[in-house]
């Protein structure tokens, strides 16, 4: 039982804002923000919508993040 509730826990568990710099996002993700929807906010910037529709690629002006978007 123990294992069970250990392996929920982690699915659970959203990941910290802005630790990574390369991000890659899905037309399913839009409308993209920096922090995402994934990332915990308690020790994040403010939240910028990016429009990453037009070219792609776009970066975060608070922290630097690259974000990549990919065609599926």
């Amino acid at each position: 039982a123990e294992y069970v509730v250990e392996n929920v826990m982690k699915k659970t568990k959203k990941e910290e804002a802005c630790t990574k710099k390369n991000y890659v996002v899905h037309r399913k993700d839009l409308p993209l923000s920096c922090p995402t929807d994934k990332m915990q906010l308690w020790n994040a910037h403010p939240k910028v919508y990016l429009p990453i529709e037009k070219t792609g690629l776009e970066v975060c002006p608070y922290c630097g993040s690259r974000f990549v978007l990919q065609n599926d």
